[in-house]
C-alpha cells in the first residue's frame, strides 16, 4: 500500500469479500440477538457456544455455513478437535425455526456423517430440534435425497457415536440417540418420535414434554444412557467419554501414561467384599479399588442398576468394566441389566477396548415378573455379546456365579479369556445349594451334603481348571495388570473393524 491507497488487486475483490463477509455474518447471527441473548440469561448455551465449549479452543472449521435460506438452515456443523484428535460434529440450532431439518441441513448431516467414515474420526451430534420441517416458500419441494441415518448405521462399530440432547428432540433428529453408542442428556431436555402436539392431534392425550420424553422416560426405557447437570457438564462427559476411545476401529485406544499405571495391592479389599455371600456391598468400590487413581466413568448408572458398566483404565490402558452389583437384586440380573451389559461389551470390543468382568450373582433372575419381561432372551442376548468379543477379556469370579447368569458374565471355561481367576470361597453351580435341596426333595443329610459340596466347588473347578489360578484378593489388581499386559502383545497387528457373524437373541 502507497500513500493509504487500496492495492489494486484487494479493490477488485473488495466488493466479493466484503459480500461473503455479510453473508457470513447472517448465517452466524443464528435467531438473531433477542432469542440469543434469552438463552444466556437462563445460563445456556447456544449450538455455537456448545460447539466451542466440545472442543479444544480455536479448533472448529464450519462446513455449510452459506446453506439454506435460513441461517446455517437451523444446523451448525463441521470438525474440529477434542483433547487433540479430530471429531466431526453437528449441532441443531433451537433458535432457528426450532432447530428443524430442512434439505439443506439434511445435507449437512450427511456430509458430516459421510466424512467421519471418511478421515475415521468419532462424530458427535448435539440436539435441540423439532424433526423434519415442510419446505419454506422459497424452497423447492425435496426430491430423492440421502439421509445421515443411512450413514450412521453404516459407521456403526467403525466410528464412535455420540449424542447430547440438549433440549426437546422430536422426529428425525431425535432418532439419532439409538443409533449412536453412548447417549447423554441434560435434566431439562426431552426426546420423543414426536411431540405433545402431535400427540394431543392424533391421540387426543394431553401431556408435558418432561413426562413424554423428559430423563425419567428416556432414563428408564434404556434410550439415553446418563444425565448430566447442564449443557456444560454434557459436553464435560462427552469428551470424557471420547477419551477412552481410539478416533475409529481401525486403531487401537490411547494408553494414558503416568500416575497410577503400576502394581499396586489392594490391602483394604478384606474390607470391603464380605465373606457372607448374603452380606450386600457396593462393587464400585472394588472398581475404584481396582483402576487407576481410582477414576472411572460409569455408563447407564440409573438403568439395569444390578450391573455397573464402567470405562477406567488399568495399568494406562483403557478397560470396559462389566460388574454385578451386590446392592441391587442381590446382583442378579434383570432384563435391562442384560441389555445394558449387552450393548456396553459390543460396543467395548468395536473399539478394541480390553473387557473386565467381576462376578459376584446368583443367576438370572427368576419369577413372573421377569420372565414375561424376556429374561431368556435378554440374557441370552448379553451371553453372545460377550462371547462373540475378541477383545481382551478377563473374568474374576469374587464371592458367588450361579446358573446362566455366571456364563453371561463370561466366566465359563475355554471362553476365549485371556484370565480366568476366582477368589477363595466363591460358591458356584447351576444354582445355590438350598434351591438345589428343595428342587429334588432332598432330606437333612443330602441338604447338608449339598451345601459342603457349594462350598467346596471352587477348589474342584481349579482342579479341572475351570478357573486359571485361586487368588488372593489383596493380589486381584496386580493379576489382572500382568494379564492385560499379556493379552496386549496380540496387537502385533493393525486394528480392524470387528466381524460379527450371528443373529442376534
Amino acid at each position: 500500500m502507497v500513500g493509504g491507497s487500496v492495492p489494486r488487486g484487494e479493490a477488485g475483490w473488495k466488493p466479493l469479500l466484503d459480500d461473503l463477509r455479510e453473508r457470513r455474518r447472517i448465517a452466524r447471527s443464528m435467531g438473531g440477538s433477542e432469542k440469543l441473548a434469552r438463552r444466556r440469561d437462563v445460563g445456556g448455551l447456544d449450538a455455537r457456544a456448545r460447539i466451542a465449549h466440545l472442543l479444544d479452543p480455536g479448533s472448529f472449521v464450519e462446513i455449510g455455513t452459506l446453506v439454506g435460506s435460513v441461517p446455517a438452515d437451523g444446523l451448525v456443523a463441521g470438525s474440529g478437535t477434542i483433547d487433540g484428535r479430530h471429531v466431526m460434529v453437528g449441532a441443531e440450532d433451537f433458535t432457528v425455526l426450532g432447530g428443524s431439518i430442512g434439505a439443506g441441513s439434511s445435507a449437512k448431516r450427511f456430509r458430516i456423517s459421510e466424512l467421519a467414515e471418511l478421515d475415521r474420526i468419532p462424530l458427535v451430534m448435539l440436539l435441540e430440534g423439532a424433526g423434519h420441517r415442510p419446505p419454506l416458500p422459497d424452497e423447492p419441494a425435496p426430491g430423492r435425497a440421502p439421509t445421515d441415518l443411512i450413514q450412521q448405521a453404516r459407521l456403526s462399530g467403525r466410528v464412535p457415536l455420540v449424542t447430547g440432547v440438549l433440549g426437546a428432540s422430536a422426529g428425525h433428529g431425535a432418532l439419532v440417540a439409538p443409533m449412536s453408542d453412548f447417549s447423554i442428556m441434560t435434566p431439562d431436555a426431552s426426546i420423543f418420535t414426536a411431540g405433545p402436539p402431535v400427540v394431543k392431534a392424533s391421540l387426543g392425550e394431553e401431556v408435558s414434554k418432561h413426562d413424554l420424553g423428559g430423563p425419567g422416560v428416556a432414563v428408564a426405557s434404556g434410550l439415553v444412557h446418563n444425565v448430566a447437570a447442564d449443557d456444560r457438564a454434557v459436553l464435560d462427559d462427552i469428551r470424557t467419554y471420547l477419551s477412552y476411545f481410539p478416533s475409529s476401529a481401525w486403531s487401537h485406544p490411547p494408553r494414558r501414561e503416568g500416575g497410577d499405571t503400576g502394581p499396586r495391592r489392594l490391602d483394604d479389599i478384606l474390607d470391603v467384599v464380605p465373606r457372607d455371600s448374603s452380606t450386600s456391598y457396593d462393587v464400585r468400590l472394588v472398581v475404584s479399588m481396582l483402576v487407576d487413581e481410582g477414576r472411572f466413568f460409569q455408563v447407564q448408572p440409573d438403568f439395569g442398576s444390578s450391573m455397573v458398566c464402567a470405562l477406567a483404565h488399568l495399568g494406562g490402558e483403557p478397560v470396559a468394566v462389566v460388574a454385578n452389583q451386590p446392592q441391587v437384586l442381590a446382583g442378579a440380573i434383570d432384563v435391562d441389566a442384560a441389555e445394558k451389559a449387552a450393548h456396553f461389551v459390543t460396543v467395548a470390543d468395536s473399539f478394541h477396548l480390553p473387557l473386565v468382568f467381576l462376578t459376584d450373582n446368583p443367576g438370572m433372575l427368576a419369577g413372573t415378573a421377569s420372565e414375561q419381561a424376556g429374561i431368556l432372551r435378554a440374557g441370552a442376548r448379553m451371553f453372545a455379546a460377550q462371547t462373540r468379543a475378541r477383545t481382551v477379556k478377563l473374568q474374576v469370579a469374587l464371592r458367588k456365579a450361579y446358573g446362566f447368569g455366571s456364563l453371561a458374565m463370561s466366566m465359563v471355561s475355554f471362553d476365549r479369556q485371556t484370565a480366568s481367576y476366582a477368589l477363595p470361597g466363591v460358591t458356584l453351580g447351576a444354582m445355590g445349594s438350598r434351591g438345589a435341596a428343595d428342587a429334588v426333595g432332598a432330606d437333612a443329610g443330602t441338604a447338608e451334603a449339598l451345601r459342603q459340596a457349594e462350598a467346596g466347588a471352587v477348589y474342584r473347578s481349579a482342579g479341572r481348571l475351570g478357573f486359571d489360578e485361586v487368588i488372593d484378593p489383596r493380589d486381584l489388581r496386580d493379576v489382572l495388570l500382568a494379564a492385560l499386559t499379556r493379552g496386549l502383545s496380540r496387537r502385533q497387528a493393525p486394528a480392524q473393524p470387528a466381524s460379527r457373524v450371528g443373529i442376534t437373541p
